[in-house]
């Protein structure tokens, strides 16, 4: 390592022989640099895995614009929105196809005693056209009475349960009182607020829950007609629907949701404070490793010091030792971290993944980390005079 480090930076590596001199020390410095990636990982693991069940749900569809209730801050909370705005949104020019969205959350007792909630979507399936492939296929079918598409990545399903749909065989399940028959599937897995998904019918969704009416929406699917620019519709169902209509093209509705969720939602805000926490405790630590170093080895820094060298040569000697923290201590939190979000997903059925952007960013955050702590820990240096240290 020594000589490796002597070719790559064209002198001694004095940093790496002053960490390496104490392996004790060191071996503290990368256990500490470790915890704080690990402690980052997983909190970006879990929100990643809040916006990425966030999101999902809006890629069931493939409308162009989404009518809300002006308090919907998300998919499911908020008031309805009356049916009759999307009639009046037929009226507006360059508007296609308005299709009603009911959105519920239904308790699924299974034959084994657990309990699973699944977030219930009601179309008509007539509108085929607004859900996404493949899944579009399968809802012309939902007009027989109690019939459902079901999540296969329902959280405690087993894999084989739902293995029978696929060979023509319903599978049939009680839920709020009725026997609901899968004659389809779809993949969406659990998220924070429910279990797994399920997709049925208008009709079907108003016998499953017996207080909600056809005359109000969660929402309302609007698709814009062939070659008219979408935003120029917006415009216009803004100017032609009241105040308390909330009009958003459907991608920008999935992205203020993953907004309010992150910075107005308390577990957003949580695991975002603990990814900044986790930063905090790897510069605390890292510079208390490098600040004791300094400070022992001051005498030396000293004598450099009144042989001419200055500032930059010191800094250089600190980052130096800072930088192969960083990167050691990276590579054993990154390890043990991704034991840990497949132990997560496992466990909880979230969509907890470890990937390149993540990992990208917990790295050059932790050089950052790192080289801000180094340059805290030459304060000392530059303020040392030889003449008083012998």
């Amino acid at each position: 390592m020594t000589r490796l480090l002597a070719l790559l930076l064209g002198r001694l590596p004095i940093g790496w022989m002053q960490l390496s001199h104490n392996r004790t020390r060191m071996a503290a410095a990368l256990a500490g640099v470790a915890f704080a990636n690990i402690l980052v990982f997983v909190q970006l693991g879990i929100l990643g895995a809040l916006n990425g069940s966030t999101i999902a749900p809006y890629a069931l569809f493939r409308a162009d614009i989404m009518l809300s209730s002006s308090d919907a801050n998300t998919l499911t909370d908020g008031s309805n929105i009356a049916r009759v705005r999307g009639f009046e949104a037929l009226g507006v020019p360059g508007v296609a196809r308005s299709t009603p969205l009911y959105i519920g959350n239904i308790e699924w007792q299974r034959d084994d005693g657990s309990t699973a909630t699944l977030q219930a979507f009601g179309i008509d399936p007539a509108r085929a056209s607004v859900i996404t492939p493949p899944i579009d296929e399968s809802i012309p079918a939902l007009q027989l009475e109690d019939t459902v598409l079901i999540d296969n990545a329902t959280r405690g399903l087993e894999p084989g349960d739902l293995a029978g749909i696929d060979g023509g065989t319903a599978y049939r399940f009680e839920a709020n009182g009725r026997t609901l028959s899968a004659i389809g599937t779809l993949s969406m897995g659990g998220g924070f607020s429910a279990d797994g998904t399920l997709m049925t019918s208008d009709q079907t969704f108003f016998r499953l829950f017996g207080s909600r009416s056809a005359s109000a929406a969660n929402h309302i699917l609007i698709d814009a007609e062939e070659g008219v620019d979408t935003s120029v519709v917006v415009e216009r169902l803004r100017n032609a629907l009241p105040d308390t209509v909330r009009v958003m093209t459907l991608e920008d509705a999935a992205q203020a949701d993953l907004l309010y969720q992150t910075t107005e939602r308390p577990t957003g805000i949580i695991f975002g404070f603990g990814v900044v926490i986790g930063i905090l405790v790897g510069i605390v630590i890292v510079y208390q490793i490098l600040s004791t170093d300094v400070a022992d080895h001051l005498r030396e820094y000293a004598t450099f010091k009144a042989m001419g060298y200055g500032q930059p040569f010191f800094l250089g000697i600190v980052f130096e030792e800072a930088i192969i923290l960083a990167i050691l201590g990276f590579l054993p939190g990154i390890g043990i971290s991704a034991l840990i979000y497949v132990g997560l997903s496992g466990a909880t059925g979230l969509p907890v993944e470890l990937d390149l952007a993540t990992s990208s960013a917990v790295f050059f955050g932790t050089l950052l980390a790192c080289a801000i702590s180094g340059a805290i820990a030459t304060r000392r240096l530059a303020n040392a005079d030889p003449a008083d240290l012998f």
